[in-house]
């Protein structure tokens, strides 16, 4: 079983507002560097998306591929890869934790990417690490600058 990285951040605003800018992937490309293009192609009963195609160009990593979505509660959104060009898989979740009495959020991310080209596990974890640190951050200012609107 491949391994996962994951790491944290703390976002100055409730775990809903912070969900809201995580489900609106239309959006991603103003606030995403490596995402280029998203377009949802299914939603479920809530209208939540449950597969999403990705433009992504993250430099060596360039690919068009589909994610399927699956939302637990209203804390917890996890994916797994459908489709692609680059990728064997691209495993990951996103889980939100109230702090501070709900006025902050605890965001963790996990991700576990297993490419098609051979990659020592060294470099696909520094790989994960720099996707998974940029999304966050990303993700923190975009939420606090109100921008989700």
């Amino acid at each position: 079983m491949a391994e996962h990285t994951s790491s944290s951040i703390t976002i100055d605003a409730a775990p809903s507002e912070v969900m809201a800018v995580i489900a609106d992937f239309d959006r991603y490309p103003e606030w995403t560097g490596e995402v280029k293009e998203a377009e949802v192609l299914a939603k479920d009963a809530q209208g939540r998306a449950e597969q999403v195609r990705l433009v992504l160009d993250a430099g060596a990593i360039k690919d068009d591929h589909t994610l399927a979505y699956t939302w637990t509660g209203a804390n917890v959104v996890s994916w797994s890869l459908v489709k692609s060009q680059m990728l064997r898989a691209l495993d990951g979740s996103y889980s939100l934790t109230p702090v501070a009495g709900g006025a902050s959020t605890e965001v963790t991310y996990q991700l576990t990417v297993d490419v098609k080209i051979p990659m020592l596990g060294m470099i696909k974890r520094k790989a994960e690490k720099v996707i998974i640190d940029r999304a966050l951050a990303g993700l923190k200012k975009r939420v606090e600058s109100g921008a989700q609107a």
